[in-house]
């Protein structure tokens, strides 16, 4: 180790010392701290570790999760970055905060923002990659979908022995050839033989060979299916982790069946069993029997803003961030297996990392919302007048509607709402000062 690397690394775990038992905070500048001495110290930090990078457009924050909770099951003391800080100061302060413990192998298990791949991947070579998806998300900083998937794959050539796990029913991961040694998952749960198309509006349907529209036999949602091209032959890849069967779906848990393996995870959605069936593939990638792997996802612990429940009073909080079309819709969809009636706030930010443009939320479905069942909405957030706007024109009752300016008074109309089931759909900045305030009336013991 240089003497750079040295100070660099002292002067980062001071900082986190101090940021995480003083002023109880602080996921990246400790790591900030310590890339401006050495802009290289990742390179020490990371050596003896083998890394798994979880990265995607939705998704990383719990499949990374989950792979740890799955990993756990035969490995110890783990190192990831829970709190979502995934660009490269985020992911030097994981490390500087990390107590490692003598064992024969260290893992890390790090959720990557996309762009910031590449730039981390010149100091850690991998050993896999792991796909989530990819789809229109903040377009003033990633660009469009064949921008972000370039940005992963400059990484991805920088580490060509690394193993690359990715969702086969993306047809953008199919687009262009890699070296990598590839493992696929997705779902068969239909015999292959309709012929079906995505809605008009969908983005990556696209041919990458043709620009034909794409065809499927089976659609999950959005683009992901078990594609074809019926102009030029291109097709869908054989998978090798496959769930055949979605056996139930709640708001709060999933049962589906993955080589008839009965799963359960405590956390509803479909996109939520594409995580888990990406960490059930790191899993046996790691060849931890499926029985192990099971007791990895019987966990309930809810990850950070991810269908995250939080008491108040005699309410149920349940917080969910959205960020782009297709999450929203997603989480859309989910609030229609709610049995009971409920009420729903929605909290839009527009910061630099939510993403400056506001004009996705015209893509989200709401005018599909179950409205018999919602007995009062919320509009709030720093563009609260966007999104008080876009639900009345999805005919959301006015009478029915409060609009709030800003944060402060968000807390005090959620006790207001006459149901006991409140889910709050929140961009990532609005999420992080609604948990403050939270946080502030000791509802939560941190805001970050």
């Amino acid at each position: 180790m240089s003497i750079k690397s040295a100070v660099a690394t002292l002067t980062g775990k001071s900082s986190y010392w101090f940021l995480h038992n003083v002023l109880k905070g602080g996921s990246s500048f400790p790591g900030k701290i310590a890339e401006k001495i050495d802009p290289a110290v990742l390179k020490h930090l990371a050596a003896g570790y083998e890394v798994i990078i979880v990265t995607g457009t939705n998704g990383k924050t719990l499949t990374t999760s989950l792979i740890v909770k799955v990993l756990s099951q035969q490995y110890d003391n783990i190192l990831t970055n829970p709190t979502g800080s995934n660009m490269t100061q985020g992911i030097v302060t994981a490390f500087l905060a990390h107590r490692s413990m003598r064992q024969p192998k260290k893992l890390a298990i790090l959720e990557v923002d996309e762009a910031n791949v590449a730039p981390i991947c010149r100091y850690i070579k991998p050993k896999a990659f792991v796909l989530t998806n990819i789809f229109r998300d903040q377009m003033d900083r990633y660009g469009e979908i064949y921008t972000t998937y370039q940005k992963i794959l400059d990484g991805i050539k920088l580490a060509p022995e690394a193993t690359v796990i990715m969702n086969g029913d993306a047809p953008i991961f199919a687009s262009q050839d890699i070296p990598n040694p590839k493992i696929y998952y997705g779902f068969q749960t239909t015999p292959g033989t309709r012929d079906l198309k995505a809605r008009v509006n969908t983005d990556g349907v696209l041919c990458p060979r043709c620009n034909h529209i794409l065809h499927y036999h089976e659609l999950t949602y959005a683009n992901l299916g078990d594609y074809f091209c019926p102009n030029c032959g291109f097709h869908r890849p054989k998978l090798d982790q496959i769930i055949t069967k979605v056996n139930d779906m709640t708001p709060t848990s999933s049962t589906f069946t993955i080589a008839d393996q009965p799963i359960t995870i405590n956390i509803g959605g479909m996109y939520n069993i594409y995580n888990a069936l990406a960490a059930y593939t790191v899993g046996n990638f790691y060849h931890l029997a499926p029985d192990k792997i099971r007791q990895g996802f019987a966990y309930d612990e809810k990850v950070f803003g991810r269908q995250e429940v939080i008491t108040m009073g005699d309410k149920k909080i349940t917080l969910i961030l959205v960020k782009n079309p297709v999450g929203l819709n997603q989480v859309l969809d989910l609030l229609k297996t709610e049995k009971h009636d409920f009420s729903l706030g929605v909290l839009l930010n527009a910061n630099y990392a939510d993403g400056i443009d506001t004009s996705w939320i015209w893509d989200g479905d709401f005018e599909g919302l179950p409205k018999d069942k919602i007995k009062a909405y919320l509009a709030g957030g720093e563009r609260s007048d966007d999104i008080d706007f876009r639900l009345k024109v999805a005919n959301v009752p006015e009478a029915k509607l409060v609009h709030v300016q800003g944060m402060e008074p968000v807390l005090g109309e959620l006790k207001k709402m006459p149901t006991q089931q409140i889910y709050v759909l929140a961009t990532y900045t609005a999420m992080l000062q609604l948990r403050k305030a939270m946080a502030n009336e000791k509802l939560i013991k941190t805001g970050f």
